[in-house]
């Protein structure tokens, strides 16, 4: 049936057949879908799934789930704003298997989607300190995906580490990380550590499949050994929370008076004090022992 369907321009078309039946915008549903795909070889319990993400995306109307076979299901909502949430917030996965998310449109047909890119925020360690900086951190990371960068999500400085939301072909195997040259001619190591990180193939690091499953390990017969693997949980970044500050900006504090603001005060925090008040106030704190 598949078959026919790609070679139907090289038909003798019937007259019943030959005529277009046009379908124009107004025919399409006003709904929107989110296309799935579980990269996992165990049968997808469609009941399972619904239970599972009704609490974490908690949709005001609720959503369909609909499966269409061959591990990809389809999400349904009426809300555009709920769908691009959910995108935004990639990954996902389930019993601990990568979900692989595709917008489905109007003129989508699902057997032409492609199932291989998703999103990850990505810990970039080990940058010397004077060269932790976002243009650096995108650099690195262009090897992984398409660095993605706006003020809505900005690369971030995580203290010890830069934060990169990257779109990653998770086809290939996950990129560890990268050789940086100083000016020296020294050489280092920087790490890439992936957030939410699922279900993981250590052998070849790629996310479609588990250590039995790889080809790798089918291809030696069970003689492969664990320090033979290329990856390991050091690969995992525990999710990074945004809202708790790494850095911290300092407003410049005035000590000349020619430097106070007019009216007195610093920037709308506080009155400014001669260094030697400063002092004074400062010595009669009490002391605590």
């Amino acid at each position: 049936m598949e078959d026919l369907t790609i070679q139907w321009n090289g038909l003798s078309l019937s007259h019943r057949e030959g005529p277009k039946l046009w379908l124009h915008s107004n025919l399409a549903s006003s709904e929107y879908t989110i296309a799935t795909k579980f990269l996992t070889k165990r049968p997808l319990n469609t009941d399972a799934i619904a239970a599972t993400f009704k609490p974490l995306w908690r949709s005001k109307n609720g959503f369909r789930v609909k499966n269409l076979g061959n591990h990809v299901i389809l999400f349904t909502f009426d809300n555009e704003e709920e769908v691009d949430t959910i995108m935004a917030n990639e990954p996902w996965s389930f019993d601990k298997h990568l979900m692989v998310l595709q917008q489905y449109g109007k003129d989508s047909i699902v057997e032409e989607l492609s199932f291989n890119l998703t999103h990850f925020w990505v810990q970039v360690h080990g940058i010397p300190l004077g060269y932790m900086n976002p243009t650096v951190a995108a650099g690195l990371c262009e090897t992984i995906g398409k660095v993605i960068s706006h003020p809505k999500i900005p690369i971030e400085d995580g203290g010890g580490f830069m934060r990169v939301r990257v779109l990653v072909d998770v086809s290939q195997p996950l990129c560890r990380g990268r050789v940086i040259c100083l000016d020296d001619g020294k050489e280092l190591w920087v790490p890439f550590k992936y957030e939410r990180l699922p279900n993981l193939c250590y052998r070849c690091g790629r996310l479609t499949h588990n250590d039995r499953d790889c080809e790798l390990w089918l291809d030696s017969e069970g003689i492969l050994k664990e320090t033979d693997k290329q990856y390991g949980p050091w690969i995992r970044a525990s999710p990074f929370a945004s809202s708790s500050k790494a850095v911290i900006t300092i407003m410049r504090f005035y000590l000349k008076n020619k430097d106070t603001p007019k009216g007195g005060k610093l920037d709308g925090l506080s009155q400014r004090l001669p260094v030697k008040d400063m002092t004074k106030r400062a010595s009669e704190v009490p002391q605590t022992n």
